[in-house]
């Protein structure tokens, strides 16, 4: 049986897997990148993001001739959106990418083809996608499919979870939820979930909604117990004894261009209705600013402070630092903080802001060590290393 072609424009966290996976399964794919150093990487068979076994996978996709990166589209039976859809600076959710994308294929489209948004997108994106290439080309409703089947998938488990995960499909009509089904059905082990577009839009941010409304929660949970004396991580492990109660871990605030940002996609679409969800971002939002003066409140006993920072990721063990809260914490420390800033975040070699230490450099004279990411590397940090620093734990790394 011939595969179809597939054509993935955007090959960043999810569009590089996603093509890495499929020509594993056959598929011809043709990448369309932006970055020209991305280019270069991907098809010289290294992947430009960390994620396990993704540069086994692309190295051989690029070997065996199923896998390359282009700067612009090309003809195929399939194309797929994979680009950002990040927020403006009145946290409105910004299509520009997703409509520069869908723009950039409307040349190479025919009928029969099918395209599937997989960004995390607001309610009506698909519909848009499709009303911008009906005006773009002279192609009419019905001789083209368009379906939203939204990523769900854990960086550090990418790979795995592309296959495994159930999977909500959601086409503008019945024909293309079922044209995008049969696709997904040739790779996906998981079982697929068929609903509307809209639907499918929708339930993708209310599952990361859900998540940062339980986070803030937690991080509220942080604040108050420093207010009473209490060990927030012990209240949580006495509460969650009981048998409904499943109360998640506090942090520096939340990260990822998946909760931190979806919730205002749904607070964008329906502002009457969504005060819970508001009220959490402004939770999580605000916990990173906590951090900051808990620490200058920590420093004001030495003249010139020195202090290492652990982490810069969103989350463990990744390289992402989208919207990373320990990011915006180091930057605030720079601005306030007369002293010596250290910054340790080893799944990244530079970065364009902050002088990377190794974690021994880091602690080695430190008055403060402030943990901002529960990386493996800082769990097995020597306790004689710590002794007579003052630890100020966001994430738990301390805790036995």
């Amino acid at each position: 049986m011939t595969l179809p072609n597939v054509c993935i424009v955007g090959l960043g966290y999810i569009g590089l897997p996603t093509a890495a996976v499929l020509s594993s399964r056959g598929y011809t794919i043709h990448g369309v990148e932006v970055n020209p150093a991305a280019i270069q990487s991907i098809n010289s068979g290294k992947a430009h993001i960390v994620e396990p076994d993704l540069d086994m996978l692309v190295q051989a996709g690029v070997q065996t001739g199923r896998l390359k990166a282009h700067p612009k589209p090309t003809e195929a039976d399939i194309f797929m959106v994979c680009v950002p859809t990040p927020i403006t600076d009145d946290l409105k959710p910004e299509l520009k990418y997703v409509k520069a994308g869908t723009e950039s294929i409307c040349p190479y489209l025919k009928p029969g083809n099918l395209v599937i948004l997989e960004s995390t997108s607001p309610p009506g994106t698909t519909e848009m996608i499709a009303d911008i290439v009906y005006k773009n080309t002279k192609l009419k409703p019905g001789e083209i499919f368009f379906a939203h089947a939204p990523e769900r998938v854990l960086p550090g488990k990418i790979l795995r979870e592309v296959i495994e995960n159930d999977r909500i499909i959601g086409g503008i009509d019945d024909a293309s939820t079922q044209r995008c089904a049969e696709f997904y059905k040739t790779f996906v082990t998981g079982e697929l979930l068929l609903t509307s577009a809209r639907t499918a839009e929708t339930a993708k941010l209310t599952e990361n909604a859900f998540r940062d409304v339980n986070i803030a929660f937690a991080n509220e949970l942080s604040l108050m117990c420093e207010e009473l004396g209490i060990d927030v991580w012990e209240l949580i492990r006495l509460a969650n004894r009981h048998p409904r109660v499943n109360i998640l871990s506090p942090g520096p605030g939340v990260g990822g261009h998946c909760i931190a940002v979806d919730p205002y996609f749904l607070v964008a679409c329906a502002p009457k209705s969504t005060h819970l969800m508001k009220t959490a971002r402004e939770v999580n939002r605000h916990k990173p600013h906590w951090v900051v003066e808990r620490v200058k409140m920590r420093a004001e006993r030495f003249k010139n402070p020195r202090i290492a920072c652990l982490g810069l990721a969103y989350k463990p063990d990744i390289d992402d630092l989208r919207e990373s809260p320990a990011v915006e914490i180091v930057e605030e420390l720079h601005k306030q903080i007369q002293g010596d800033i250290r910054v340790v975040e080893p799944y990244i070699h530079s970065h364009p802001k902050f002088k990377l230490a190794t974690l021994e450099q880091a602690i080695a004279d430190a008055d403060i060590i402030l943990i901002l990411v529960a990386h493996r590397p800082f769990k097995k940090i020597p306790q004689h290393l710590l002794a007579e620093k003052i630890i100020i734990d966001t994430c738990g790394v301390m805790q036995k």
